[in-house]
């Protein structure tokens, strides 16, 4: 879990630095800043989604696990913990909730997270999540000086995901091979390619009710490759 720390440590300290810039930028800058961070969003997803050796498997986890995800409104329940936790700290930030999703999508659906919790969780030094770090920290200071506080407290569902992964490889990683955690990356960059459209404000995409698909790749992966 050290890794997952260090990742949620510099998410912090990034945000606060963006914070603290937020009110210098001029909204031109603050602009031009978002349309580089979704244009790099899309190409990490096209990145991430070729990965995928059965284009099958991918499309029926994107589909199933989007309709799973609307059935059970997950987007609603995160808008309304993040509400909550808005209402908690008494922010007034019009932009909250955009925040705190944008972020925790962009910090947990890469690849390097995936990677990087089973890298620790099987034992081994967590080299890519500290360079992860690194990232998620430059990251974090652009996304707060545009969309505000909420981007901070995406470290709390960072460290249950990410934490929680890194758990799972120790328990049960020897099921898992590296197709199925590419599929499962693959199904993520469908889901950074929604991100970075929502980001260009192209279309609202419920990004969040896909989240079921990352738990159906594996699932088809590990039956049928």
């Amino acid at each position: 879990m050290l890794g997952t720390f260090i990742n949620s440590g510099a998410v912090i300290l990034g945000s606060i630095i963006g914070l603290l810039l937020h009110k210098r930028l001029p909204k031109n800058i603050t602009t031009i800043v978002f349309q580089g961070i979704g244009l790099f969003t899309l190409f990490l997803g096209f990145t991430m989604a070729l990965k995928t050796s059965n284009y099958l498997i991918m499309i029926f986890s994107i589909v199933i696990g989007s309709i799973i995800g609307q059935l059970l409104s997950i987007d609603r329940a995160l808008d309304h913990f993040s509400n909550l936790l808005k209402t908690k700290i008494r922010s007034d930030n019009e932009k909250f909730t955009d925040g705190f999703v944008t972020a925790f999508l962009l910090f947990c659906m890469g690849s390097m997270t995936i990677l990087g919790a089973f890298e620790e969780g099987l034992g081994g030094r967590p080299n890519l999540l500290l360079a992860k770090s690194m990232l998620d920290g430059f990251s974090s200071i652009a996304l707060s000086a545009g969309l505000g506080i909420g981007v901070i407290f995406s470290v709390i569902p960072l460290l249950i995901y990410q934490g929680g992964l890194t758990l799972f490889a120790h328990w049960l990683g020897q099921f898992f091979n590296d197709i199925v955690i590419n599929e499962m990356s693959a199904v993520g960059g469908l889901m950074l390619i929604g991100l970075g459209i929502n980001i260009l404000e192209i279309k609202k995409i419920k990004v969040i009710n896909m989240l079921p698909g990352l738990l159906v790749a594996v699932i088809l992966a590990y039956i049928f490759l």
